[in-house]
């Protein structure tokens, strides 16, 4: 059951949870007024203690199309961490006012240790360079809804492959999937983590890495693209040498797939072209969408509003 838990990391989910939320997203999709009110009288909390444009609001959007309330923060600037507040302590406190916590914090690990002081489930919103186990569920979702299947797909990731805690997320979720093979396409500065390699290793995971893209393109069906993020780098020098090393264009995009999706998590900076958005293949701002169908299935689930048979 989903019922009151918290979502922290992309495995704490099964696939068989997986596969019914899924279902439920698509149900919501087609019919945007199932489910409508039913979480009526229940309040989500947001605590965003880093910027956030689609994650926060569409929880928010998510919240309120169910019928519910929404309280919180958009910075920390605005909450009582500006005087120093510790994070358990306004876990605390907030957990007692709302039914539901979503909560995003620049810390790795910020979001267990909410977990374990709070009341009532908390939802991971994005921890530093960890985890962001919700936009994992969008990019699921996305691949399912346009690609068809997770099983033998094969899927490149672009990029800050060093910070990007979707890229960590989603590598982790697609490994649990049979005969997935992964690209990984970055500067040697920011390449994939030892601890994602050695993880996909012991799964037995086929991946490739390179610094060249038309190298790889043509084989994938899904580009899952990522900036390279300013507020990760500790010298702005480095930020602006690596910045610009991977922008797709349309030229680019003539070695791939008919049917290969282009996939990101948002915001853009300059690493996609805006003339690639009217290419049928760019699915980033339907991920957007999907972003917030699944949030409301993930919402209504976790807080009883609806119960799917093998959650």
């Amino acid at each position: 059951m989903l019922e009151q838990r918290s979502l922290i990391g992309p495995k704490d989910f099964t696939l068989e949870e997986l596969d019914e939320l899924f279902k439920l997203t698509e149900q919501i999709e087609h019919d945007k007024d199932f489910l409508r009110e039913s979480c009526r009288g229940k309040l989500l909390a947001t605590l965003f203690f880093e910027p956030s444009t689609r994650t926060r609001l569409s929880f928010e959007a998510a919240m309120l199309r169910l019928g519910g309330s929404c309280l919180g923060f958009a910075e920390p600037a605005s909450s009582s961490a500006a005087k120093g507040e510790s994070l358990a302590d306004t876990i605390r406190v907030v957990s007692a006012y709302a039914d539901l916590i979503v909560m995003r914090n620049p810390k790795e690990g910020a979001a267990l240790l909410a977990k374990r002081y709070s009341q009532v489930p908390v939802i991971n919103a994005g921890d530093g360079g960890h985890h962001h186990p919700t936009q994992t569920l969008t990019d699921l979702v996305t691949i399912k809804q346009l690609v068809g299947r997770f099983n033998g797909i094969k899927v490149g990731f672009c990029g800050d492959l060093k910070f990007g805690r979707t890229v960590h997320s989603l590598t982790e979720a697609l490994a649990r999937y049979p005969d997935v093979e992964l690209f990984f396409i970055s500067p040697d500065e920011l390449g994939v983590p030892s601890y994602i390699t050695n993880e996909l290793k012991v799964s037995n995971i086929q991946y490739t890495e390179t610094d060249r893209l038309e190298k790889v393109i043509g084989e994938l069906d899904v580009l899952y693209m990522t900036r390279v993020q300013r507020e990760r780098f500790l010298n702005e020098g480095e930020y602006l040498r690596l910045k610009d090393s991977y922008i797709l264009t349309a030229e680019k995009m003539k070695g791939a797939k008919e049917r290969m999706i282009i996939l990101h998590p948002l915001p853009r900076v300059n690493e996609i072209d805006i003339e690639l958005d009217a290419d049928p293949r760019a699915a980033y701002f339907k991920q957007a969408e999907y972003g917030m169908y699944v949030r409301m299935a993930l919402i209504a689930c976790t807080l009883g509003a609806f119960k799917p048979s093998v959650l």
